[in-house]
């Protein structure tokens, strides 16, 4: 069976035990406060081992056939699904995720290993002519070796996956450091995935640790080549400057502060509904969630009217009753950042529609209206249940607020003229925009990404292929050249 207490260790070279540091690892359960578990951390000399055994490991991957490697991650699947319950209570434990937010990052977990069940069945080449006669150049797919993966709390089995399971598809070895908030969802639970999948022992390790305990050693080891951290911006920015520097190619999924735009002709129902949506999934701990509700002035106060009707109705609670909505955010940290970012919110002019309790980890739905984009609420990411709305005149007025940002992840329009949109979506500065749609969307063959400061790189489908890859060009002569000398 299943648990946090099982799967609270080091998982290195194919083997379950401890971490050599002296200090632990206190996993807590962030609704009730109960200790879940505790782990002996591990230190940079398990960091080391850790990519060595990757390494090592990605040889003999090399020589699976590819349609081993692919029944070994549909296995993965499998397991997931004959232990989806299990799972649930695992998510809804250690990172305080409601039982409809857990069957959606399960799903989506599902269809990111099925797409990269299918990558070792297309690491295919191309043989290209030359310039010089008798000769060929042939260009090899092949993996980049062994990749690091730093992984977030807030979707950690989803968000760890879209790295380790892409990275493994593409034949390469894989370190995992999940954040320390949640070990277990998205580290060690994953090791054992895939353990029971099949996968040779040392391909996949899982090292649970803190900053304070290796440092900078996990991005600037010598051996992986690819970096792939998800995360705040700011920590973000100095994973991608050391990678650089350490001639490693970073992959960059950070924060956001998504713009969800409703023009005066959209249904204002169904915005509310998906405003809502895109607001208050998983207590705002999303970094596609909607940070700014920008509303056309002649429906503005309708629209307020209708979204505090719709906010003031969602439940607030224990994750593990199926009727909650918003549980806890991840530590009482992040609650009293998000009060003193309220309570500057209303110091710089916004007006409240809605302010909810803040107690302990639990936030209560919080509105702000009348935001401006000078605010420092309008300007960084609200990761909680809170929301500022924000009035607009004119179409390239909302263009305006909504690129008036550091930011550029995801976004969305509605609009009953979806031409309209599209065209209005085109002017929007980021990697990502949905017309009629919610903020919040993830596909596995669709290119993901960030521009500005949300990331860099794209992940999904073909471009995870490609990022996880690299091409090697081997040239034949099948004659003799003639040289000049």
């Amino acid at each position: 069976m299943l648990t946090i207490e099982s799967l609270s260790n080091q998982y290195i070279n194919g083997q379950w035990r401890e971490g050599q540091s002296d200090h632990v690892l206190i996993n807590v359960n962030p609704y009730s406060g109960d200790i879940l578990s505790e782990v002996k951390m591990a230190t940079v000399t398990d960091v080391d081992l850790a990519y060595k055994a990757a390494l090592k490991a990605k040889d003999d991957w090399d020589k699976v056939n590819p349609y081993k490697k692919r029944d070994i991650l549909e296995k993965a699947v499998q397991y997931i699904e004959a232990h989806e319950e299990e799972i649930t209570n695992i998510i809804i434990e250690e990172l305080g995720g409601t039982r409809l937010k857990a069957a959606f990052e399960i799903g989506l977990v599902k269809n990111m290993i099925k797409e990269a069940a299918t990558f070792p069945l297309r690491m295919e080449g191309k043989i290209l002519p030359s310039t010089e006669d008798g000769k060929e150049n042939r260009l090899y797919r092949i993996p980049v070796g062994v990749v690091g993966v730093i992984s977030p709390f807030n979707f950690p089995f989803f968000l760890s996956m879209k790295s380790v399971a892409p990275a493994l598809g593409a034949g390469n070895g894989v370190v995992l450091k999940p954040h320390e908030e949640t070990p277990i969802t998205g580290g060690t639970l994953i090791a054992k995935i895939f353990e029971e999948a099949g996968l040779p022992k040392g391909l996949l390790n899982v090292v649970v640790t803190d900053i304070k305990e290796i440092g900078d050693s996990f991005v600037e080891h010598p051996i992986p080549r690819i970096i792939s951290f998800t995360g705040s911006t700011k920590v973000g920015s100095h994973i991608g400057q050391l990678a650089v520097k350490n001639f490693k190619k970073p992959l960059l999924e950070l924060g956001g502060n998504s713009a969800f735009i409703i023009l005066e002709d959209a249904d204002i129902d169904y915005a509310v509904q998906a405003a809502t949506f895109s607001r208050f999934t998983h207590q705002g701990q999303i970094c596609m969630s909607a940070n700014r509700i920008i509303v056309q002035a002649t429906i503005y106060d309708e629209f307020i009217k209708k979204y505090k009707e719709k906010v003031s109705s969602l439940s607030v609670g224990d994750p593990k009753d199926p009727q909650t909505i918003i549980g806890p955010v991840v530590n009482e940290r992040q609650a009293n950042n998000l009060q003193a970012m309220i309570d500057n919110g209303i110091e710089e002019g916004a007006k409240v529609v809605l302010q909810g309790n803040i107690s302990g980890n639990m936030v209560e739905p919080t509105i702000l209206k009348d935001v401006t984009t000078n605010m420092t609420i309008a300007q960084e990411e609200l990761f909680g249940p809170v929301v500022c709305v924000m009035p607009f005149e004119t179409e390239d007025d909302a263009i305006a607020i909504a690129n008036e940002t550091k930011f550029g992840l995801s976004g969305a329009v509605h609009t009953s003229n979806l031409e309209k949109g599209v065209e209005l979506a085109k002017k929007i500065h980021s990697g990502m925009i949905h017309v009629n749609d919610i903020t919040i969307n993830d596909e596995p063959i669709v290119a993901f990404g960030g521009e500005k400061q949300s990331g860099l790189g794209r992940l999904n489908g073909e471009w995870s292929l490609d990022e996880f890859t690299t091409l090697k060009w081997i040239s034949v002569n099948y004659g003799q050249r003639s040289f000049p000398y």
